[in-house]
């Protein structure tokens, strides 16, 4: 194992809260803003507003349902989806324990795959991914996500940016 136990229990810590949050948070907005959400004068966007216009930013808590993948693609395709998901889970997982000798890519992928629990977990409670954050950036709407997602675009953009800033092996100079 590549991994020591010190390290595993280490990222196990990371782990465990966030996917708690996000389980938490999903439950917490499907019990509640689900039902309620048609009851409420509802915030212009739907869903209740936390703040609106903040230097042109505007955010609400929403409840949003995703059946496929990102933005709902291959919504149609659930079961395969899940096969799909819960195997790349468990190929990240056996990758970053067993063969994975760069320890600074450790974090991102725990990060990666807390987050695809998460979103695995609710499609077995829910039968969707709940989603809840909604920005409105200067106008423009960015996709509703939730902690579950954002912990894999982190863990995304942190392994995108250690690839970038990593230093390459010199490439050996030919014998003259």
């Amino acid at each position: 194992m590549v991994v020591s136990v010190k390290r595993l229990l280490f990222l196990l810590a990371l782990a465990l809260p966030l996917l708690l949050t996000d389980l938490f948070i999903k439950a917490q907005v499907d019990q509640y803003l689900y039902w309620t959400t048609s009851f409420i004068d509802q915030y212009p966007y739907g869903g209740i507003g936390i703040f609106h216009n903040f230097l042109g930013i505007d955010f609400s808590i929403n409840y949003v349902t995703n059946k496929g993948a990102a933005w709902g693609s291959f919504a149609t395709y659930q079961n395969y989806l899940q096969l799909i998901r819960i195997s790349l889970i468990l190929a990240l997982i056996g990758y970053t324990l067993f063969f994975n000798r760069d320890r600074s890519r450790q974090i991102p992928f725990v990060l990666i795959v807390t987050g695809a629990i998460g979103n695995v977990v609710d499609f077995f409670l829910y039968g969707h991914v709940v989603d809840m954050f909604h920005f409105c950036l200067w106008g423009y709407h960015f996709p509703t996500f939730n902690v579950a997602d954002a912990t894999i675009c982190i863990g995304v953009m942190w392994l995108c940016l250690l690839s970038f800033w990593q230093k390459k092996p010199l490439d050996p100079q030919p014998a003259t």
